[in-house]
């Protein structure tokens, strides 16, 4: 039996991109888990460029996995270890190489303080919990001294995805990059006030259409590939 043929894109298709012909699709996936000795109380240059966990490398070898059999033009990644880690997994199976983007790094936290003292020993107990308090409530990276501002990162974020879709029209494109660079570009598109609106999984999938001007937000945060036979991998 035939199907009929497609009806003509209405006002909300081409609003938010669905039915729509020639659109670049941004695939922004999360790192897998990456393992930090001491997180909390550890020298802050340990947080700074972790490897993959064990955990992790099992999230993405199965988020690689997932996108083996779909359609990936290009594949770009963050050049910290976790994410370009995440990124190679995707790339393998099209037989491409990740591009690695510097400004789709993680935004600095206490990029000021010397890499061999804890945020604890710096600033103090009293302070840095008074700072997880406010983060708690305010979700803004200006929360934090000694930083990258939430201005600095969200420019650098913002302009380095819009570089990658400059040269991907109609593409499908991945991202493989962090948690605070996808709320960053997709928080810019919807216009959430906050730095952290969402707190996306390891290896979770975020999918952005765009084109003829306009960004739409088509899926967030899917995990499907982490609940598998042999037990689900999920973790945040």
């Amino acid at each position: 039996m035939s199907l009929p043929p497609a009806r003509n894109p209405m006002i909300f298709d081409r609003a938010f991109l669905t039915g729509v012909e020639g659109v670049t699709e941004l695939v922004f996936v999360r790192h897998g888990e990456q393992f930090i000795p001491d997180p909390r109380s550890g020298p802050v240059g340990d947080t700074f460029d972790p490897p993959l966990s064990e955990r992790g490398q099992q999230q993405a070898r199965l988020v690689g996995e997932r996108f083996s059999t779909q359609k990936v033009d290009a594949v770009y990644a963050s050049p910290l270890k976790r994410a370009l880690d995440t990124g190679v997994q995707i790339a393998r199976h099209h037989r491409l190489e990740p591009v690695v983007l510097p400004d789709l790094r993680e935004v600095e936290i206490f990029r000021d303080i010397p890499r061999d003292k804890s945020a604890h020993d710096f600033l103090g107990a009293a302070l840095l919990a008074g700072l997880r308090e406010r983060m708690l409530n305010e979700k803004k990276w200006d929360v934090y001294p000694y930083s990258e501002s939430s201005f600095e990162f969200r420019k650098r974020t913002v302009n380095a995805v819009e570089a990658i879709l400059a040269e991907s029209e109609g593409k499908r494109v991945v991202i493989a990059c962090h948690g605070g660079v996808i709320n960053a570009y997709i928080g810019h598109i919807i216009g959430a006030q906050y730095d952290m609106f969402f707190r996306p999984a390891h290896t979770s999938v975020s999918i952005v259409a765009a084109g003829e001007g306009i960004r739409a937000l088509h899926s967030l945060n899917d995990v499907r590939h982490l609940e598998t036979a042999e037990g689900s991998f999920l973790s945040h």
